[in-house]
């Protein structure tokens, strides 16, 4: 099926999209100008959502807004958003009655016509991501990116050609009631994350597995193999497994040994490039290679990689230095919304760093978080929600030593007091450790406003 047949097959049905955000707009705009009967549905008021709403309105979508927007929801096709859970009483008993719950990327898998490679894992998955679409592309494919990653592909479909390739990055909400797999999946490592959605950190796991269990003999999966629940999945992937190892050699797969990236197929090795060639820094982001390259072998020339990897300083929001002031480097890693996130973030400086931290809680554990925090920093800077549980995992680690923690108000604040205090040579960060919902509408814009902040100090 394509897409004109796709929406050819909903003319003549009621279709509810929920959520009018960013992520779904596109596809309203697509149903729209195809016919289609819309009705649009978000908790925000019609105040909040602004022009937005007017505009919508004028296209001819009805709005359905307010604490009571998923009531009577009795459409023949129902677009969920991908933070909300399939299981709502609402949604379960619309499908009782008949509807069809679906998703954008559900609807892409379906009417996709080229290949699709695709990463999901609990860290690592965005930077992994672009590597692997970069890379793809400087070996002469033309790559549509996508997912959580860059923007809606469900309207681009008609535009996609059969030798292009898609490449998404897949989060665990998108991946819940997904029936189809990706040609080439990766899943770079997995650890408790999103349990304020999700149920239990099974049901987070069996999420993440979507992304392989409906390939065909003839697709991929990349695992990592350090990561114990990676290991194991890789030995029930319906395709080929490849894996990947910064800490031992495999047989088939993309491994360290010393400072040497070899990969390994059918008893042959080489050595594709050294960590020396890296550009990113921390032992996360070889691992992110090692991934990428598992899931490139064969594709993309070694000598494309090595000069890639040479000339990659990351993406946006994800440890990226975007201001040096009076000797003071300042880094944002926004993206960094879980403990292992920052984790890694604080592991890849060779020294003791300014961190501002805190956000909304995700329901997972913080106490791995406070040894490394006492390690790695000598001013800790706290706001949001998760103030109050960062510190207590920092003051009861075995290794808390005094560490100053500083709670305050808002970023404004926490900008000026780390202005304040930094001196020549240091590294002040903006790594979370959590979601940014319970100030701003994404890690994007967290970031973002983090960024303006700091380019504003004279």
């Amino acid at each position: 099926m394509n897409l004109e047949e796709y929406l050819y097959s909903l003319r003549g049905k009621t279709v509810a999209v929920i959520g009018i955000g960013v992520s779904n707009q596109p596809l309203i705009q697509l149903l729209r100008s195809h016919g289609i009967s819309v009705t649009a549905r978000d908790r925000k008021s019609r105040e909040a959502l602004g022009p937005v709403g007017g505009a919508l309105e004028a296209s001819g979508v009805r709005l359905v807004l307010g604490e009571d927007y998923l009531q009577n929801l009795t459409e023949n096709v129902i677009f969920r958003t991908p933070g909300m859970r399939p299981d709502l009483p609402e949604l379960t008993a619309a499908v009782r009655r008949g509807s069809v719950l679906t998703s954008e990327m559900e609807a892409f898998f379906a009417v996709c016509p080229c290949p699709i490679w695709a990463v999901t894992g609990s860290d690592g998955k965005t930077t992994t991501t672009t590597i692997i679409a970069e890379l793809l592309r400087r070996a002469g494919k033309t790559v549509h990116l996508g997912g959580n990653i860059g923007h809606p592909l469900l309207a681009e479909a008609g535009d996609i050609r059969p030798e292009d390739l898609a490449v998404l990055e897949l989060s665990s909400f998108q991946l819940m009631t997904m029936e189809e797999s990706p040609h080439v999946a990766v899943v770079t490592n997995i650890s408790p994350n999103h349990l304020d959605v999700h149920k239990s950190y099974g049901e987070y796991i069996a999420a993440k597995e979507n992304i392989f269990t409906h390939q065909g003999s003839e697709d991929i999966a990349v695992f990592n193999a350090d990561n114990d629940v990676t290991a194991e999945e890789a030995r029930r992937a319906v395709g080929r497994a490849r894996l990947f190892s910064r800490k031992r050699e495999l047989e088939d797969g993309v491994f360290l040994r010393g400072e040497a990236i070899i990969a390994r197929s059918g008893g042959q090795e080489r050595q594709v490039m050294t960590v020396g060639h890296i550009k990113l820094p921390g032992v996360h982001n070889v691992e992110n290679y090692l991934a990428a390259i598992a899931a490139v072998d064969g594709v993309v020339p070694d000598e494309i990689i090595r000069s890639f990897a040479e000339e990659f300083g990351g993406v946006e929001h994800r440890i990226e230095l975007f201001r040096t002031r009076r000797g003071v480097r300042w880094y944002n890693d926004s993206i960094a919304s879980s403990p292992s996130r920052t984790i890694a973030g604080l592991n890849s400086f060779d020294q003791k760093v300014i961190l501002i931290a805190g956000g909304k809680d995700k329901g997972i554990s913080y106490a791995p978080l406070g040894p490394v925090v006492n390690d790695h920093v000598k001013l800790l800077i706290l706001c949001g929600a998760t103030a109050g549980v960062i510190r207590r995992a920092v003051e009861e680690a075995s290794n808390y030593d005094g560490l100053e923690i500083v709670e305050v108000a808002d970023y404004h604040e926490a900008v000026t007091l780390a202005d304040s205090r930094a001196r020549e040579g240091d590294v002040v960060i903006l790594s979370p450790a959590s979601t940014s919902f319970d100030r701003f509408a994404n890690f994007m814009e967290r970031g973002r406003v983090f960024k303006e902040l700091v380019n504003q100090l004279p």
